[in-house]
This record gives structure tokens, sequence and C-alpha cells, in this order.
């Protein structure tokens, strides 16, 4: 950590499990913003009594992914664009830098953001707010089936943000915090490249199937924590109304997980802040820092793998630079990678 920040010893953080009020059924773009704003008043009073319970050591709160809006379900990237992305200097944002300052937290989220930078684009991005209201982060998921990535416009992208811009860690006196989103769990390089660059804290902003067992993501919360000694924090919807979809379709699990792999707290289904638990950066980082078998941070040895990955080329990169694209863009890509794949023997 640097010498400007004075760290905290420990806190406690919370996953908090809402419901998704979506607004794909709106008729209008005034009535999809009057649903977001809905929203962001719902949870500044759910993220109030969540405090008054939990105690006023709760400084980190995640929350769900696409919480303010749902997902595009049949909308075009133009008309999800106006009726549900945000500006990256928007009035939903001040409005969420509002709710962190009062109460005085780390505030992370996930939302479908616009950028001047890609005009026609949209993408899904993870931010963290710190307790003074200011966005002190902004993480754009890397891998997603049917939203644009930096991926898909990469050589544009590294030439506005660089590559720290495309995996962020924020420098905190709470800890090193990072984020990601939904199924990005089940990539290992996500976390490891975020690990790479500091991150201690993996705030994970979901929306995905529970039912009790052991899921994949489950099973991949556990390995990221385990093999990047780092916690998650990872706050999934309790269920999503507004949608053609079965509302529960995902619902509950969220839950902490520690640097060893212990999963410290999780919840059932429905709306909830049963998710929280203590966070002890100090207790990480002298186990970072200890010589011995279970370091496995610190046994890494990259150079093994890099020409393995600068040979390998699967899902292609720019595939959306400069070429306007309607949403079967998305899948057709993925089958000319399945075909091609193929063709070599790899799959």
């Amino acid at each position: 950590m640097s010498g400007t920040i004075k760290s905290v010893e420990s806190f406690r953080a919370l996953a908090l499990q809402v419901q998704c009020h979506c607004v794909n059924q709106a008729s209008t773009s005034i009535q999809a913003r009057e649903i977001i704003q809905n929203n962001i008043h719902r949870l500044g009073r759910q993220i109030a009594g969540s405090i008054a319970f939990i105690g006023s050591d709760c400084r980190l709160i995640v929350l769900p992914e696409y919480v303010l809006t749902g997902f595009p379900m049949g909308d075009s990237l133009d008309g999800w664009a106006q009726k549900a992305c945000l500006e990256m200097n928007g009035a939903e944002y001040d409005a969420l830098g509002q709710i962190a300052q009062k109460q005085k937290i780390f505030l992370a989220g996930n939302a479908y953001e616009l950028d001047s930078h890609f005009p026609g684009l949209y993408f899904q991005t993870c931010f963290i707010i710190n307790p003074s209201g200011s966005i002190i982060l902004r993480y754009r998921r890397l891998n997603s089936m049917f939203t644009p990535t930096p991926h898909d416009v990469w050589e544009k992208y590294l030439d506005c943000y660089g590559l720290e811009g495309v995996f962020p860690v924020a420098k905190t006196e709470i800890g090193n915090l990072a984020a990601m989103a939904s199924e990005e769990i089940l990539y290992p390089e996500v976390a490891r490249c975020l690990a790479m660059r500091g991150a201690e804290i993996f705030l994970h902003s979901t929306s995905e199937i529970y039912n009790g067992k052991l899921t994949p993501k489950d099973a991949a919360k556990i390995s990221r924590a385990v093999e990047n000694m780092s916690y998650i924090v990872s706050a999934n919807t309790a269920g999503l109304s507004g949608i053609s979809i079965p509302e529960s379709s995902a619902n509950g699990g969220s839950q902490i997980v520690d640097y060893r792999g212990t999963v410290l707290a999780t919840t059932a289904t429905g709306e909830s802040m049963a998710a929280f638990a203590e966070i002890d950066p100090a207790a990480l980082r002298r186990d970072r820092r200890r010589p011995g078998l279970n370091n496995l941070l610190c046994r890494q040895r990259f150079e093994l793998y890099g020409a393995s990955y600068q040979q390998s080329h699967f899902y292609p990169a720019n595939s959306m630079l400069n070429r306007e694209v309607e949403r079967q863009h998305f899948i057709q890509t993925q089958e000319q990678t399945i075909e091609r794949l193929a063709q070599l023997g790899i799959i």
C-alpha cells in the first residue's frame, strides 16, 4: 500500500441481495428513466437500513449486476442505449455517489454505460464509488455473450485507456479493490490480471442461477479466491421483475469468500442483507508475504504461459471496430469461431 493511504485494520463488507426492477417493458425512455430513479431511491433506503443493522464498520457494499435496469432482451443496440445506458457523468452516478457519501461507504455496482469514444456502442461497466462520492474505478466487462466489450474495439480502446484501464485496481484505505461481472468469474485470466496489479478484494456483481447446490460459478468463486489469495464479495440479484422471464431465474446465493477459500457468509433467495462478513486486509497481506507451500500467488511462473497465449487466437479482437453491428453479430461471431477451431482440430 502507498504510504499516503492510511489502512483500515478490518471492516465489514456486504453483498446486498436485492430485486432487479427491469426497464425492458418501459414504452419510452422517459418511463425507463423513472424506473431507474426509483431503483436508486429504493437502494438508498435498503443500504441505510442494512448499515443500521450491521454496524457503522460496514465500509463496503456490493450491488448485483445491472441492478438499475436489468439486461437487454430483444432490444437493438441503439434501443437499449437510449432506454437503459448511463452517461459516464450522468445524474444516476451522481445519485449513487450521494448515497455513498451519506453512508460513508465504498459502493460497487454494475451498469450499462455509454462512452463518447465509441458512438453506437455501450459497455457493461463495473464501478466503485468512494465515500466522497467519486467514481474511483471503472472496469468494462471483457467477456460477454451479447454486449460489446473492449476486446471488440481493442486497438482503439487501448489507445483511449491503456492496459491499466482494461484491468484497473483502486488502492484505498480498505484495501486494493478490483471488480468483475457475472460469468467472468469463470475466466481465471481476468482475476489473475487484476491480481498481478495488486488486487486484494474482488467485487463481483452478478445475476445468476442459484439452487442451494454448488454451481460452476460458486466453485469458481472459491477457486479465484484461493489461487489469487484474495477476498471475493459476490452480490446476486433477488429475482428480476418487469422482464419476460420467470422472476426467480436469478435469485439468491450472494456470498463472501476469504483468501483461503472459506465461505464466510451466504444467503438463500429473496432480498437480503445476510451476506456480510469481516474483511481483514492485514491478515491477507501477512499470508501473501509468508514463504511456503501455500503462498500460491508468489509461486506463479507466468513466463511459462506467455508464448502459448500469444500463439492462440480464439474469439477475434476488433470485430466491432469501425463498423455498424446488429445484435445477431454476437452469435454469428461465436459460430464462426467454433467452426474455425473445429477445422483446426482444437475442439
